[in-house]
């Protein structure tokens, strides 16, 4: 938590400063204390039916313990991006004390700041009964002009998630834009609202939704791939409140500790910030923006939109349910470049870019590579992607999991420290 009384008497709040770029740095490959446990402790049948439900997705291999067990796996699977519901804090305890001090405060306070990026690294499955550890560390700052012609600061973060005995599972990386808030005012020529939906707008949308695919357990073939196969599209909207709510109820609450009355009291006395006061002058969630219009507009959005980590999940779907059961989604990556109001429709498209063969220790490796986009009712691209699928192959046989590129936590964290280096 930034500290609002130290950070608004320094004279560098609000600025992007040298002094905030030098104290950044000492940041990278610190690790940083998860704010709150986990949504899930481990993979259960119902967390992970109430994730996929909550994006949409009632894929088989998620949610048909009968069907799962006669694939590969041999049984349930969580869908790729449930480990964002997962992982107890892997930091050390206690915190060492130049720690704590290269983390107090917040070097870029009173910046604007909003996620760019966020891109995730599969090793292997989670299946019913796994438990998970989170390490979270910056990784990286860089010192770039932002879109609008002033500076900007992009901080990189790693979360690596491993197992309680050992193997390393996927690791998630976000990335975050810090600009004046002079800078970021030009981004409000985004904010277009949805208009009413006509009768035929709607027809559209529920044909689209009536003519989607899933590949599941027919084998989808490297060699049967082609460059610009189109990847099966997908709709999602129009977005309303209850879809947000539903989202919740799978993805957690992420930033504010779940609970309410009396277990939210005892938050709020720790961390006062994360409970602005409501019209009523009554103490509620920051994350109240997503499916409270008037609180938006306080900070000055038009009103509610969704989670990046929403669409995010949308593509995985997309892209999971045109691979099939046999496949394996390894990379994925997810640019956020417009905002998703209440309202909005959001249509779900990609081709296949490229296809390669590796060697690998392990066996060949078949690599599928995709672009991916999401795009809304007024043709605006919000979120475009990129996704690296592992197919069996005719020739070579079934997919080889991809081995990480290092064996364990604290390995991973030096491997992410050198690649920003």
């Amino acid at each position: 938590m930034t500290d609002a009384v130290t950070d608004t008497a320094d004279p560098g709040y609000g600025k992007l400063t040298d002094d905030s770029f030098e104290r950044s740095r000492k940041r990278i490959g610190v690790p940083i204390k998860l704010p709150n446990p986990p949504h899930n402790d481990e993979v259960s049948r119902d967390g992970v039916r109430h994730f996929a439900y909550g994006y949409g997705d009632d894929n088989p291999l998620y949610c048909d313990p009968d069907h799962a067990a006669g694939t590969r796996w041999a049984g349930l699977v969580a869908p790729p991006a449930f480990l964002y519901t997962m992982g107890h804090d892997a930091s050390p305890r206690p915190q060492p004390p130049e720690n704590k001090a290269v983390l107090k405060g917040d070097p870029f306070a009173g910046l604007g700041s909003y996620q760019a990026v966020q891109g995730f690294e599969w090793w292997r499955p989670l299946r019913l009964g796994d438990e998970l550890l989170c390490l979270r560390s910056q990784v990286g700052v860089s010192d770039r002009t932002s879109d609008f012609g002033g500076r900007s600061a992009h901080v990189h973060h790693s979360f690596i998630y491993a197992l309680p005995e050992g193997p390393l599972h996927a690791i998630r990386r976000g990335t975050w834009i810090n600009a004046e808030r002079s800078a970021t005012k030009e981004r409000k020529k985004e904010h277009d609202l949805p208009e009413p939906y006509t009768p035929e707008q709607l027809a559209e949308i529920d044909a689209a939704y009536a003519a989607e695919t899933r590949r599941g357990a027919e084998v989808r073939w490297f060699e049967d791939v082609e460059v610009g196969d189109a990847v099966d599209p997908k709709v999602k909207g129009p977005l309303t409140t209850t879809d947000v709510v539903v989202w919740h109820l799978g993805w957690g609450m992420q930033l504010t500790p779940p609970g309410s009355f009396r277990l939210a009291w005892k938050v709020r006395q720790k961390a006062p910030g994360l409970y602005p006061p409501n019209g009523l002058n009554v103490p509620d969630t920051v994350q109240r923006l997503h499916w409270e219009p008037a609180r938006a507009q306080e900070l000055g959005l038009p009103t509610s939109y969704d989670y990046g980590a929403l669409r995010e999940v949308w593509l995985t779907h997309l892209v999971t349910d045109w691979m099939g059961d046999d496949a394996w989604l390894w990379k994925f990556e997810c640019q956020h470049r417009r905002f998703n109001f209440i309202g909005d429709t959001s249509w779900l498209t990609g081709e296949v870019v490229s296809k390669e063969q590796v060697e690998t220790e392990a066996g060949v490796r078949s690599e599928v590579h995709l672009e991916l986009r999401i795009t809304n009712q007024r043709g605006v691209v919000t979120s475009p992607g990129t996704a690296v699928v592992l197919l069996p192959s005719r020739e070579h046989g079934d997919v080889v999991l991809p081995d990480p590129p290092a064996d364990s936590i604290d390995a991973m964290l030096a491997h992410e420290v050198a690649r920003h280096a």
